[in-house]
């Protein structure tokens, strides 16, 4: 019926909406709307790198795979994205880079979606990480290591689990 902003900064917007439900109920929906991003699996030699920083709503430091949006004022395509966001967190640059699919964050609570690139034929340089990643550190993972993660929940970021889903279907 109608939508009004209630919250805004530079990386995320929330808004009510007032709806109405099937049953002609009324009702108030909180969306938080961000950007899509690109999430990059980089593999190599059995394994994947991956990044680890501190995560404040969580309280503490999480594992995931090299993830993130265009900063305000930068565009370009989602390969573009997941380039970047690669280089940014880790310095590796890939020869290529395939996408796996394409997923919702959290539907019932976030506009936000992403994209699942591979990323193979990695070489070395220099990161570029913005003031909020200086806490950041990337490392390589065998795979057998990150299955370990995962099931003793020491590897619990959702997109990064989906995205690894993707993987294992693809292969």
């Amino acid at each position: 019926m109608s939508s009004r902003e209630v919250y805004r900064n530079p990386w995320i917007r929330v808004r009510e909406d007032a709806v109405v439900r099937e049953d002609g109920s009324t009702g108030i929906y909180g969306v938080v709307e961000r950007p899509d991003f690109a999430l990059v699996i980089a593999a190599e030699r059995d394994g994947f790198w991956l990044v680890e920083q501190f995560r404040h709503p969580l309280g503490r430091r999480a594992w995931e795979f090299p993830q993130g949006t265009w900063s305000a004022g930068e565009d370009g395509t989602p390969e573009e994205l997941a380039r970047a966001e690669l280089a940014e967190e880790t310095g590796l640059r890939a020869a290529e880079l395939r996408r796996l699919g394409h997923l919702d964050l959290a539907p019932g609570l976030s506009t936000q979606e992403f994209d699942v690139w591979l990323a193979t034929g990695l070489t070395r340089g220099p990161t570029a990480r913005e003031a909020t990643e200086a806490d950041m550190r990337h490392a390589f993972v065998p795979g057998s290591r990150l299955q370990a993660m995962i099931r003793d929940g020491r590897f619990t970021d959702g997109p990064s689990l989906a995205a690894y889903s993707l993987l294992l279907l693809d292969r």
